[in-house]
């Protein structure tokens, strides 16, 4: 879960900008860190444009129904993926692509509006504090996202009755990719052993959120962050992007670019589980590089317990120490509030004599 401030501290000053451009006014809110590039070096964002290309490993879901070797191949290649990359991506994932196209279709129609009316937006009823952009935070370009976003907790849309076409895609996106978040956490356990009823009990549909990002071009700055880099502060995320690409990930100390897929649903380790698996499953950091001339979308769901529940691994020795999810929550934004960026699992290590 990317966790981001409130934006209404960036509006302090008034904002001069075409009242009708769906974009974020960037330039204008961040224009002294702009400033300060001109004659200095930036070192920091050389290293993005020698990026090589990965493929994620790819997994077919249907052998999950096919004969018992079959379906225990499919469980393990998961658990490798999970354990060696951290990322993976899934087909005949049981999400149809009418689905997918119509969520898509309504993302894109929401985010094309004017920029002023998304800050105010009251049409969908989403909580105060939905609709995202920047980084509140950011001292230098590094630390700065160049997206905006929807991040919506599922108790905002479920039960909407179709009152609202995007908040009745949204509620059937939500509840299909549940079922395939809690189909996969289940396969993770029991490739350790465990046979728990946690995640079934913990992580319920109104515990979950949903963030719809659009990414716009970004000509002015060369390999701009559209997300600057993090984990996920979750158990798994499961994301739909299109087909522009920007999506890296670190594997063996290096960055990776994502090549994209549009027939496959990109699945992440975060935070949570990898303290629940005692470091067997790796939460991998990640980013996404705005495109130049292209802007890009890209719909996450993110499978989250209830603030109070505890995490703590079955798996001895211990590697961090147990703490809720509300406590998780809490140091992270504090972090980013003083640092500009999460620390996030350092944080709960045990202390070693």
């Amino acid at each position: 879960m990317v966790v981001s401030v409130n934006n209404s501290e960036h509006l302090t000053q008034p904002v001069r900008m075409e009242e009708s451009s769906p974009d974020p006014p960037f330039e204008q809110t961040y224009k002294n860190l702009f400033d300060s590039l001109t004659g200095t070096p930036q070192k920091n964002f050389q290293e993005l444009s020698a990026v090589e290309e990965c493929e994620l490993p790819l997994i077919d879901l249907n052998q999950l129904n096919l004969g018992d070797s079959e379906r225990q191949a499919c469980k393990k290649q998961i658990a490798q993926a999970s354990q060696e990359w951290g990322f993976f991506q899934v087909i005949n994932h049981g999400i149809s692509r009418e689905v997918l196209g119509k969520m898509r279709e309504e993302q894109v129609k929401l985010f094309k509006k004017p920029f002023y009316e998304k800050t105010n937006y009251k049409d969908l009823n989403f909580s105060a504090g939905s609709y995202r952009w920047g980084t509140p935070s950011a001292t230098c370009l590094k630390q700065l996202s160049w997206s905006e976003a929807f991040h919506v907790s599922l108790s905002d849309v479920l039960g909407s009755g179709g009152r609202n076409s995007l908040r009745s895609i949204m509620e059937q996106f939500a509840v299909m990719v549940s079922e395939l978040s809690q189909k996969l956490v289940d396969i993770l356990a029991e490739e350790m052993g465990e046979k728990s009823g946690f995640f079934k009990e913990t992580c319920l549909p109104s515990t979950c959120y949903l963030r719809l990002n659009r990414y716009p071009p970004c000509l002015i700055h060369p390999q701009m962050f559209g997300i600057m880099p993090h984990t996920d502060s979750d158990f798994i995320t499961v994301l739909h992007q299109d087909h522009i690409g920007g999506l890296q990930l670190v594997k063996d100390g290096k960055w990776f670019a994502v090549k994209p897929n549009q027939d496959a649903l990109i699945i992440n380790i975060g935070d949570l589980f990898q303290a629940w698996s005692n470091n067997v499953y790796k939460s991998v950091e990640h980013r996404v590089v705005a495109n130049p001339v292209n802007e890009r979308y890209s719909a996450a769901y993110f499978f989250c317990p209830s603030y109070d529940t505890v995490i703590q691994s079955g798996v001895q020795p211990c590697v961090y120490r147990s703490f809720s999810f509300g406590e998780y929550r809490e140091q992270v934004q504090q972090d980013v509030k003083i640092f500009g960026h999460k620390i996030g699992l350092p944080r709960f290590l045990l202390q070693t004599h």
